[in-house]
């Protein structure tokens, strides 16, 4: 069973960042615990085991979701989505987070497409 704490080590956490990573389509994957740097997931592959980055961090003191284009950092000029991941206790314990390298192209693509599945789920706020 995988466990994760505020101390959790990169190794710890990388195959769970490397799982978001494959269920996103290969997006690039940061995630790092609340006392540990962590990992930086690119490519199919931990390209990183001491990561942090200034968004990852904000998220670790704030305990808020944050999407934002960062102006400093590995992902500076790039939009990103960190969220917490909280314990029992509502504590937050660690932060993950996905670049959109797409450049939001898929956010535009569902405005443009006026299918009616995909509408039917946008009214649903399931999209």
């Amino acid at each position: 069973m995988i466990k994760i704490t505020k101390d959790s080590e990169a190794c710890d956490i990388c195959k769970i960042a490397l799982a978001i990573h494959q269920l996103s389509g290969g997006l690039p994957v940061t995630m790092r615990s609340l006392m540990k740097r962590g990992v930086r997931v690119e490519k199919g592959k931990v390209v990183d085991m001491n990561y942090t980055g200034p968004v990852l961090e904000e998220v670790l003191e704030k305990g808020i979701p944050i999407s934002t284009t960062p102006k400093k950092g590995k992902y500076k000029g790039l939009p990103i989505r960190v969220v917490p991941i909280m314990n029992e206790d509502q504590e937050t314990i660690a932060a993950v987070g996905i670049v959109d390298i797409t450049m939001g192209i898929f956010e535009d693509l569902m405005l443009i497409t006026s299918r009616p599945e995909l509408r039917k789920l946008r009214e649903e706020n399931m999209l």
